[in-house]
């Protein structure tokens, strides 16, 4: 693969089946729960890219255990709550599910740490994280902007117990943060989210993952979480990482696209009716946008209705993204081929991913020939007619940029992905795995 781009051309056909690499967000949650429990773990399909390696670093670094076993297998002994490395410095890239847990956690552990990531980790906020600490006692220091990374957690004596608060409307990982951090208090604790809590189902996944662990929080609505006293994480024994939903979607949208001319269907495993997974919802959008859908418990099977290839447009739509933010990129993509204007709705927190998602997607979206506004927390797509060949993408160093506009392609256009190599950051094999199902 070149270095500095990828010359895609136009796919005539996409049909098969994928097998999905293992979820991110599952991934790193499990190494993180299993470092801090009691006992030892056996990860199965756990995802090698960016963002878990440089959480399985830290592990290590903090003086974790952690056994290749091949295969995508892990084995990590646990250090039962307390990382025995108690003076580190830590660079996290621009991983965002694990700067956050960490900081969270670390900031409990009575020890002296550095963490710092890329450029654009420092221009993402942790501030409110921060704020929800220091009531605790937390002592977290900026080495640069208030509000952002770098940072040092500085040994200090929490206060365990009571009540904590954190905003919910900027980032569920601080949520996720602080559900993994305060159990290693042992006191009973309840987290207040103030305001309207984003990407509900990713904090669902990590209630998920912690029960699996040995601790059950309760939660009443999306406005308070209660953690119990002596609560302590304890190892499941053997774990698997199931499928990535977010992943899914770039095929199952594939699916839809290439039914419109007699492509399709793709079908993904790995992930399906019984995911934990908030993305596998994707499906209802590709529904309304006139795709036809199949689901098993661990597999989903994605094409265009009768209809709709008939019609040879897919529906626009008019939704609320704000469950599932990341999916909402993909969706972004497939209106393209969708008839008139559609609206993505309550996506402010794209605005602090891995790039301003919404302004970059708008930029990128008007090489292919789309009208678009974009609005503080909103983007409305307007169709071309004939979607603009030979178009030159700029990804932002951003996985989901490269991996949803790959989709061009299958709608029968050439496309070039500039910096292709981003996609490591989830999904290092993408584009071999979408050539396995593609016709020329």
């Amino acid at each position: 693969m070149n270095r500095e781009h990828l010359d895609l051309a136009p796919i005539r056909r996409v049909r098969g089946t994928v097998r999905l690499p293992g979820s991110k967000s599952i991934s790193n949650r499990i190494l993180l729960l299993a470092a801090l429990a009691q006992g030892e773990t056996r990860i199965r399909e756990v995802l090698d890219s960016e963002d878990t390696r440089v959480m399985l670093e830290a592990l290590r670094v903090l003086g974790v255990q952690c056994v290749d076993e091949g295969a995508r297998g892990l084995r990590v002994r646990g250090s039962g709550g307390a990382f025995p490395v108690k003076k580190a410095e830590l660079f996290l890239g621009n991983a965002g599910t694990a700067f956050r847990p960490l900081t969270a956690v670390l900031a409990v552990c009575a020890g002296e740490y550095r963490l710092s990531g890329t450029p654009r980790m420092h221009e993402r906020p942790i501030g409110d994280l921060v704020d929800a600490m220091r009531p605790l006692g937390a002592r977290i220091e900026y080495l640069g902007k208030d509000g952002f990374p770098p940072l040092v957690v500085h040994p200090a004596a929490i206060r365990a117990g009571g009540d904590v608060k954190v905003r919910g409307d900027v980032s569920s990982q601080f949520v996720t943060g602080l559900l993994i951090a305060l159990p290693l208090t042992g006191a009973r604790t309840v987290l207040s989210i103030e305001g309207d809590l984003v990407s509900k189902p990713y904090v669902e996944l990590t209630l998920a993952t912690m029960r699996r662990f040995g601790v059950a929080v309760e939660r009443r609505g999306w406005t308070a979480f209660t953690i119990p006293a002596g609560a302590r994480y304890a190892s499941p024994g053997e774990i698997y990482v199931e499928g990535d939903a977010s992943s899914a979607s770039y095929f199952l949208a594939a699916g839809a696209i290439s039914g419109l001319t007699g492509g399709g269907p793709v079908r993904v495993e790995g992930v399906g009716r019984a995911s934990t997974q908030g993305d596998v919802r994707f499906t209802e959008t590709l529904q309304r946008m006139g795709a036809s859908i199949a689901m098993g418990d661990n597999w989903i099977e994605a094409g265009a209705r009768p209809e709709t290839a008939r019609r040879g447009r897919l529906t626009a739509i008019d939704a609320d993204f704000n469950d599932i933010p990341d999916a909402a990129m993909t969706a972004a993509v497939t209106a393209l081929f969708a008839e008139g204007t559609s609206t993505l709705r309550n996506i402010g927190s794209w605005r602090v991913k891995e790039t301003d998602r919404i302004a970059a997607m708008g930029a990128e979206l008007r090489k292919l020939g789309a009208r678009v506004e974009e609005g503080p927390d909103y983007l409305r797509i307007t169709a071309p007619s004939r979607v603009t060949s030979g178009a030159s993408i700029d990804t932002y160093d951003d996985h989901r940029m490269a991996m949803c506009f790959a989709l061009a392609a299958v709608g029968g256009v050439q496309v070039r992905i500039n910096n292709p190599g981003c996609v490591a950051k989830t999904f290092p094999e993408y584009f071999d795995v979408l050539a396995s199902v593609s016709e020329h």
